[in-house]
């Protein structure tokens, strides 16, 4: 793969990120897989089980905007140190709610847990401040690359410390905290661009109903928004309904592992498919992919489907979210950067939490058992599928040239 030479600062600062997407990012499917476990012996409700993993969403979605306006003004490397800064609080006061068998002090730690989903989700975006336009896709998908390692490293540290302590799932929570305090020193080695002295009349971009306007930025906010909530919506019910259906909490590791390594393998490639066919295709391809995932999970509750539907969400993710991304990325100014990201990653994260909220709803609600609540999580994804596919078509034929009129 040839590098163009500007791209070489660039490319430091992907490494970077790779590291801390591998590291800090092994926190999330540990606390995704507990998360709702854990929830279903605090709850005062069983509804309510999968409400710490909804509260870190609600957490990200509050915290996107403010996040994004911090790193616009102090620069990323501050931003990333507040969010790993947030993990560490929220594994702390976390664990103390299990400690305590506390819900709403382990609610209160999940919010925490979401400072680090936000800033997190920016590490895509920071690949792309240095980089060149060739590059832009690739820095993005590489980065996701870094989730590989974190999919396996999560899931095996639950194995190893969900029963290490007399408290379940506290020993889990205490390695969460190490990850947060050891990872954060990855960006001291973050390169971020200069930030720029702003004059009285330097440009300030579109307003954000002036961005919600435009169209490309619009579609891609909508796919991105479905991508990423229809993935919450599936993962966050997943452990419930394996062990609802009679599996251990190690199958329902061993599921989330091969769904995490789903959502990141394909980054590997996926950039680089962006830059051959472009990103509406291969966001079409993603909400494909996500439709066979439903298709899978409604077959069977048999382990191998649960395993297969699990995957294909995941690759469908990769596809129709960094696809999204990289829309988003393409449609916008360098003055409009901090205003269109914060945008976009507050209102994907808003959709996400009322996934996330209606997951626990549909799994243990909705249905007798958990098999009818894993087909309602599931039939719940098409009026979605239909939204983001029927914007995507829009907006590309509303691309295409138009014939010159006749002589």
């Amino acid at each position: 793969m040839s590098i163009a030479p500007e791209d070489n600062r660039a490319i430091r600062n992907v490494a970077v990120l790779v590291a801390a997407q591998a590291i800090l990012g092994a926190q999330m499917p540990m606390i995704f897989i507990i998360g709702g476990l854990a929830g279903t012996t605090l709850a005062p409700n069983i509804c309510l089980a999968t409400l710490p993993i909804s509260i870190i969403v609600l957490g990200s979605m509050v915290t996107a905007t403010p996040i994004s306006s911090f790193m616009q003004r102090y620069g990323r490397t501050a931003g990333f140190f507040v969010g790993a800064t947030g993990g560490a609080i929220g594994a702390t006061v976390g664990g103390l709610g299990l400690f305590y068998a506390n819900f709403w002090l382990f609610l209160t730690g999940s919010f925490f847990t979401g400072v680090y989903m936000s800033a997190q989700g920016f590490y895509r975006f920071a690949a792309t401040d240095l980089a060149s336009d060739e590059f832009r896709p690739k820095a993005i998908s590489y980065v996701m690359a870094g989730g590989l390692i974190s999919a396996i490293i999560g899931p095996q540290l639950v194995k190893m410390t969900a029963d290490a302590m007399v408290v379940p799932f506290l020993g889990t929570y205490i390695a969460v905290i190490f990850l947060n305090l050891g990872g954060a020193t990855l960006f001291l080695f973050l390169e971020a661009p200069a930030q720029a002295k702003v004059s009285s009349d330097a440009p300030v971009g579109r307003s954000r109903r002036d961005l919600l306007a435009d169209p490309r930025i619009a579609v891609s906010i909508i796919c991105a928004m479905v991508a990423y909530a229809l993935m919450n919506l599936v993962m966050t019910s997943t452990p419930l309904a394996v062990v609802g259906c009679g599996y251990s909490t190690n199958n329902a590791a061993d599921i989330v592992s091969g769904h995490v390594l789903a959502m990141f393998a394909p980054s590997f490639f996926t950039g680089h498919l962006i830059a051959r066919f472009g990103a509406e295709k291969i966001v079409a391809i993603g909400l494909v992919i996500l439709t066979g995932a439903g298709a899978v999970a409604l077959a069977g509750t048999e382990l191998p489907n649960f395993f297969v539907a699990l995957i294909l969400l995941g690759l469908g993710w990769n596809f129709g979210f960094i696809g999204a991304t990289t829309m988003l990325s393409e449609a916008h100014g360098p003055a409009e950067r901090g205003r269109v990201q914060g945008m976009n990653d507050m209102i994907v994260m808003a959709c996400v939490t009322m996934a996330s909220l209606s997951s626990g709803g549909l799994m243990n609600c909705l249905g007798a058992d958990a098999v009818e609540g894993w087909r309602a999580v599931n039939l719940a994804m098409a009026p979605f599928l239909v939204l983001a596919g029927g914007s995507l078509i829009w907006l590309v034929m509303r691309q295409k040239p138009r014939s010159a009129p006749a002589e």
